[in-house]
């Protein structure tokens, strides 16, 4: 008799059209059975017909709008109804043994909740094989493959869902970015290890969705760490990392040659202390929500990976 599948493996797109069938593909021809649940952001490039006529035959959550990447996946996680979930970008392609390698590494690691991918750029260089914390609270690539990871890139892993549930979710206003890194950092603060399979890799087209280092990719990415921190982080930490964007913000106007990256642009920082003010309760509020659901000090997991 043939056991149900362990994982259910989430895919959002948003006009994928040009490249969410070579994902699908590369699903279909997986060594290991799953269920596939596609959450479309209310596309409207065709990609709806090209996911109805795959003949992998996926489910599909067609949203009435474009929740990101976060709401998406939030909204995914009510339908989930495996022990594993497996998040993945519709610009992936894993390969045939990704989601065996990973459900077989979580097995071997029954402290963790979660494994990340290695996810390798077109031309052959590493993405990311996890996530790690630097000494300022961003959650950065790693390039070189570590057996044990802060966090994981939500371009490509596979979580357990019951812990997944119980830390609160994903946090579905971030939109997009970082939902990864404050999904890993509740994870690590509830007392549950990330680990990494460097072996289940992707081959990932960087940004057919999105546009790092756009203005949108630079607002969403700043607000949405300085979110992270406040939930996560320590409260020194995350009060010094505010006040230090701000000041910064305040100075830039003053600045002779000042970088032109979008990030160093003063409406756009104006923009996002704006969208944090407005935030700031409920980041507040799911904070402590995070403290009652923690097994662990924020201190301490700070001390053990900020910087590392």
């Amino acid at each position: 008799m043939t056991s149900a599948p362990a994982t259910t493996v989430v895919v959002v797109t948003w006009r994928g059209a040009g490249h969410v069938t070579a994902c699908l593909d590369a699903l279909a021809a997986q060594t290991r059975p799953h269920r596939t649940l596609v959450v479309d952001n209310a596309s409207d490039d065709g990609t709806a017909a090209l996911l109805a006529a795959h003949p992998s035959s996926p489910t599909v959550l067609r949203l009435p709008r474009n929740t990101g990447y976060a709401g998406a996946m939030a909204a995914a996680l009510q339908r989930v109804d495996t022990p594993l979930m497996a998040w993945l970008n519709d610009d992936a392609e894993p390969s045939p043994s990704w989601l065996a390698t990973l459900e077989d590494t979580l097995d071997a690691a029954p402290l963790a909740a979660a494994v990340a991918s290695r996810l390798d750029l077109e031309d052959g260089s590493t993405q990311s094989s996890g996530v790690r914390l630097t000494a300022d609270g961003h959650g950065a690539d790693l390039a070189e493959p570590a057996p044990e990871v802060f966090g994981f890139c939500g371009g490509a892993a596979l979580l357990r869902t019951g812990p997944l549930r119980t830390v609160g979710g994903i946090p579905a206003s971030f939109f997009c970015y970082y939902e990864d890194t404050d999904t890993a950092w509740r994870l690590r603060l509830a007392g549950w290890d990330v680990v990494g399979a460097p072996e289940a890799t992707v081959r990932h087209r960087h940004g057919a969705s999105t546009r790092p280092g756009s203005p949108l990719f630079h607002r969403w990415n700043e607000r949405n760490r300085l979110l992270t921190l406040l939930r996560c982080a320590p409260g020194g930490v995350a009060l010094g990392q505010l006040v230090r964007f701000a000041l910064l913000t305040a100075v830039l106007p003053l600045r002779p040659g000042k970088p032109d990256a979008p990030n160093f642009r003063f409406g756009l920082r104006c923009r996002v202390l704006a969208e944090v003010a407005v935030r700031l309760p409920a980041a507040l509020s799911a904070r402590r929500m995070i403290t009652r659901r923690s097994a662990l000090g924020r201190g301490a997991v700070w001390e053990a990976w900020a910087g590392h």
